[in-house]
């Protein structure tokens, strides 16, 4: 073997053995978790991904891709899948209280998205696939969850709820809103939880009304309800939205499953239009999920060898309409970030060139202003001239928070 071979041997030796070393875990397999893997991967990373559900999240209600997040999925090689699977709503209605028509809109114009560039998808539809572009390359531990973490000089130990013990490198939190990983390792949720003044209802019912690629919303000030057609199927998205002063924790019962009915019915007990229907299709929903809206805001989304991702290091909340935008952009700049750099490096990197990005987008909405959701007469009243002028004279299209990253380049190190 020539000195130059001998070299390039040496070399491939020692890249395998580093790669080898740079063992990664990632908890949760929505969307920010497997497009991180796919990141990591990309860029020399051994990774694997423990989710607690038995195999990916199907289903869910319709997200948008809008913005920096759309070169994301194409430098993934997504974009096209995902074009196909557009949904294509071509109206928005919104009605007054007793149900007559306030104005009837493109939804581009209500969001500020952008006409044959901006997606929206069914999540399912994208967490399929995040989840075929990474799947050949990532090692999934589906029916499994993160038990505890221990980080010491040499990685981070952790214990998973099916018994077995690993040790990695870095440890990824990508767990949503209600992260396990960010409270084990920075503290309750409580401390960076930022309540928006509303909470709400999703669940799927009967399509009575014969809605198709279609939203139809009532409002009285305070209260709202939606009925969403993705398509013209059998089925809709229903969606129950009510604004409260403080968040209902302070009423243990609130995560008992038949106190959040309750709850949501008391507050639509005397509504109007199709309510009544809606409020009793949610008592037999077996895919009733029921929240607060709210943001995460942390000082750091980094501690030690471990850092967060997507919603579970700043939710923005779905009245931005930004969730998956911020964990697709989020995921690439840190799996980039960490390209030829330790955690350490790294995760800084992540913090400072992604940082601007996410608070520019959480900053659209404050507490109990979200315009869609009036909680006065007077803000309603304002909010429908708003929408009739919007029919009128449709605004200039697209969000300039939705576009305020420019991605760096990354060179792939795999």
């Amino acid at each position: 073997m020539s000195s130059t071979d001998q070299l390039t041997h040496s070399r491939r030796l020692t890249h395998s053995r580093n790669a080898a070393k740079r063992n990664v875990l990632i908890s949760g397999a929505s969307i920010a978790g497997p497009a991180l893997a796919f990141w990591l991967n990309r860029h020399g990373y051994a990774v694997t991904v423990v989710e607690k559900a038995g195999a990916p999240r199907s289903g869910g209600y319709p997200v948008d891709v809008r913005g920096t997040a759309l070169e994301v999925v194409r430098r993934m090689g997504i974009l096209p899948r995902l074009r196909e699977a557009h949904i294509d709503s071509r109206r928005m209605t919104f009605l007054d209280g007793d149900g007559s028509e306030v104005a009837s809109i493109n939804p581009h114009d209500v969001v500020g998205s952008v006409a044959g560039q901006d997606l929206e998808v069914r999540r399912g539809d994208l967490t399929d696939a995040l989840y075929a572009a990474v799947r050949e390359d990532v090692d999934f531990l589906f029916d499994d969850s993160i038990d505890t973490l221990d980080q010491t000089g040499h990685g981070v130990d952790v214990t998973f709820r099916g018994g077995s013990t690993r040790t990695f490198d870095m440890v990824f939190g990508a767990d949503g809103l209600h992260s396990r990983t960010r409270a084990s390792v920075f503290g309750p949720e409580e401390q960076f939880h930022r309540y928006l003044g509303y909470c709400f209802a999703v669940f799927t019912m009967r399509n009575t009304l014969g809605l198709s690629h279609e939203v139809t919303m009532w409002n009285t000030p305070g209260r709202a309800a939606a009925l969403y057609a993705v398509g013209d199927g059998d089925d809709v998205h229903a969606f129950l939205n009510f604004a409260r002063t403080e968040p209902p924790f302070d009423v243990d019962a609130f995560r008992d499953p038949e106190a959040q009915r309750d709850l949501v019915a008391a507050v639509f007990a005397d509504a109007g239009w199709e309510v009544p229907g809606m409020v009793a299709a949610m008592r037999d929903a077996d895919d009733l999920f029921i929240d607060v809206v709210s943001q995460i805001r942390m000082p750091r989304w980094s501690s030690g060898r471990v850092a967060l991702v997507g919603d579970a290091a700043y939710a923005p909340s779905f009245l931005t309409g930004q969730g998956s935008s911020l964990a697709l952009v989020g995921a690439y700049m840190l799996g980039g970030s960490l390209a030829g750099r330790d955690a350490a490096a790294g995760f800084a990197a992540y913090e400072r060139d992604t940082r601007a990005f996410v608070t520019a987008n959480q900053d659209r909405i404050g507490e109990g202003d979200a315009t869609l959701f009036p909680t006065t007469a007077r803000s309603l009243e304002r909010r429908n001239a708003m929408l009739r002028n919007l029919a009128a004279t449709p605004p200039a299209q697209g969000r300039p928070a939705h576009s305020a990253l420019t991605l760096p380049e990354f060179t792939p190190m795999g």
